[in-house]
Parts: structure tokens; sequence; C-alpha cells
């Protein structure tokens, strides 16, 4: 994992163009020249007070694979991305930016109208007057809202401090997906944990701000990483691992925050050291538990698509190995790189079409395989992915759940 600054490891680049040989959207559209081109090779002109020479890097999905796949350690999604947040401030984003990058307002305002605004999200209508008004194609995923949070369903795990004993503890890091649009996934991720011999807290927590550092407002995110290690860092200061089931989140907790926003100190360090996916922490942690273990078969064949963003993590698949442990279940890994939704890159009418293009592939592989269901550990990912395979996806820990008799 990159630790070092992004702006500096360009001067590591040796035009290699393995990185845009690798890019999945530059394979598809012709508007994106590739990651090298925007990166590296542009950085030597960017000078803080001229302007940014090239609009093309706004369409860098961000997916990190050209930084995965560099022989020479060049951050170049990470540079790509601090360009993009120079071309939001000399030109002004678009209110649908805005909004989009702001999951915890929508879903604490759409849960509150769940009633309401789920029936109105699935009309035609609605849809065709949000891509006209704000830009979000009429056709992107809009998961509904949850009429429950998962903190509210989970009051007696709400914790506003580090337990007076810590041993065993795990401090869940939900993020906003699962607690305003998935809680169940929640529900079942603690309920696998606790199986596992640990007790489960829900330490105060905001929105992770990746969504507003992927569209370029990075002093919001930089103050959303602060507020986070504020108030996460007592709990890894006492030893008590920080687990999340998103691993977009995750990511930001121990990459994005210091590498790509720049935000320095021994906090950010403590909270980064601390933070897990939660396959990398129960196939880390808990293998003991796991051995232990007798899992239910499972008969049926699944498609594992492992996110961009975990594959960021350098970790490999933790999931793949935890869910090859059930017996009578079979699981093809994805072939495709990316499947092209980027968090929010894909929701936008005027990229849409090259997100469909960049996860083509995973469609036309889902569709052969047609397996039961598909697996991916990215929210995001999974709503992009139901809606185009009309496969049921689920996360990785509700397969396990379901082995484990928890479902």
């Amino acid at each position: 994992m990159t630790t070092s600054t992004p702006t500096l490891s360009a001067d590591l680049c040796l035009k290699c163009n393995i990185c845009t040989a690798a890019c999945p959207v530059a394979a598809v559209t012709e508007l994106f020249p590739g990651p090298k081109a925007v990166g590296p090779q542009a950085q030597r002109f960017r000078h803080p007070r001229l302007p940014s020479p090239d609009l093309s890097v706004s369409w860098c999905s961000g997916c990190g694979t050209c930084t995965r796949v560099c022989p020479h350690g060049v951050a170049i999604a990470e540079i790509n991305i601090q360009a993009k947040a120079r071309l939001a401030e000399e030109h002004a984003p678009p209110l649908r930016d805005h909004v989009i990058s702001r999951p915890e307002w929508l879903g604490f305002a759409g849960s509150l109208a769940a009633p309401i605004a789920n029936p109105l999200l699935r009309l035609g209508a609605a849809r065709w007057a949000l891509e006209k008004t704000l830009g979000i194609d009429r056709h992107a995923p809009m998961p509904p809202f949850a009429r429950r949070t998962l903190r509210s369903r989970r009051r007696q795990r709400v914790v506003k401090a580090v337990p007076a004993d810590p041993t065993n503890v795990v401090a869940y890091y939900h993020g906003c997906s699962t607690n305003y649009y998935e809680p169940d996934l929640g529900d079942k991720a603690i309920a696998v944990l606790e199986r596992l011999g640990c007790r489960v807290v829900l330490p105060p927590q905001r929105c992770c701000g990746l969504p507003m550092q992927s569209n370029g407002f990075f002093d919001a995110a930089r103050r959303q990483a602060a507020t986070n290690i504020r108030l996460l860092v007592p709990y890894a200061r006492a030893g008590i691992p920080i687990v999340g089931t998103s691993t977009s989140c995750t990511l930001a907790l121990k990459h994005d925050y210091r590498v790509i926003l720049g935000v320095e100190g021994e906090e950010a360090e403590i909270v980064a050291r601390g933070t897990f996916d939660i396959f990398e922490f129960i196939a880390g942690r808990l293998e003991g538990a796991l051995d232990a273990f007798d899992f239910a078969p499972v008969e049926a064949t699944a498609l594992y698509h492992p996110p961009c963003q975990l594959k960021s993590h350098f970790m490999g698949t933790p999931a793949l190995r935890v869910l090859r442990r059930i017996p009578g279940l079979s699981i093809t890994l994805s072939q495709s790189e990316c499947c092209g939704i980027a968090g929010t890159y894909g929701l936008k009418h005027e990229k849409f079409a090259v997100a469909q293009a960049v996860g083509a592939g995973l469609f036309r592989q889902t569709a052969q395989l047609d397996p039961e269901f598909v697996l991916s550990d990215s929210e995001t990912c999974r709503w992009w992915l139901e809606q185009h395979t009309r496969h049921k996806v689920i996360h990785p820990i509700e397969l396990l759940a379901r082995s484990m008799r928890l479902a």
C-alpha cells in the first residue's frame, strides 16, 4: 500500500505505459488518454499557481488499477485524484456532485421519509426529472432507504466511550451504506463476529468522506477525516480493532486520509494501523475460531468479484480463503478488474455508458456462469451488478452467516 507523497512519486515514472494498458477506462473510451498521460506525465505542469492543463483527468474513475500495476511504485491513481480536486477548485462542480458526495445526509433524510421516498424513486418520471435537473442517470442504481437504521435497531450496542474492559471487543465501522441502506448486512456481520468470540460495539462515527474526496471536495473530506480520527482513535489506542464491512470505507481510514488527503499526525497513523476489513480481520485474527467451527454445507455456485478498493488494500482475497471452508460451495473468481461503477462515477449521466462498458466483461461472465448469487465486498458494486446482471448480489459475510446458521 502506498504511503509516500503521490506527487513526489511521479519522478519514478519511466513511461512504460503498463498503467495505460491495464486501465479499464482507457480501454473503452478515447475521452481518457490513460493514467500515465494525465498523471505523472502531466504532473510536471501542475504548478500551484498555474491552471491545471488537462480536463481529461475528470474521466479517471479512481479505481486504483494504475497504482497497483505500476512496477516502479508511482502513486498514479492518487496523483490523478489530487488533480481532479484541482479541477473542482478551478471549475465549479455541478450541484449533482455536491448531492451524491454526501451519502450521510441523503441516508438520514431518506430513512426518515422512506415510505414516500422509496416508491417515488421507483417512478420513471422521477428518475427522468433527476437526470434532466441534476445529471444523475435515470438508469443508475438507487437502493431503497431502510426505514430503521442499523444504529436504531442496535441501540444497546451503541457506545459513546471505550468499554471499561476492552477484551475481545470489536468496534464496528458500519459506514453510511450499512446504516441507512443495508442494516440487515450489519446484523449479520455482528452475528458472525460474536459467534466467533467477539463483543461488538458501535462507536461514534461519521461518513468516511470518500465520496467527497472522489468528487474533488477535499476540504470537506478532510473535515470528515479529522472527525473520524478523533472519534475512533480512543478505540485504536485501547487495542480495540476497528472493523468494517465496506471495503471502500476501511481503505479511506487505512490509506486515503494520509496519502491522498494529506492528513498527518500520530492519531491518523494509529487509526490506520487499527483498521481492518472484516474478512481481513476474520482470516487474520480469528483463524482458530474458524478451525473449530462446523460449517453447514451450501450447495451453490457463486461468482466472487473483489472490488477495486479491496485490491488496493494489497491483502489478497481473505474472503475467498474463508468461504472456501464452506462444504458444497463452488466459487469462481471474477476475471474483470473493475465492475464500472467506481463509487459515484457510474451515477453521472455523462459517464454512465463508460461505466457500463467497463463492466461489460463481468456482466458477460455472470451470464455465462449463471451462479446462484454473486459476491462483492463493496456496496456500490453490489447495487450496480445486481441491476446489470439480474442476479442476487450479496456481501460475502452474508454467505458466511448462512453457513454458520445465523441467516
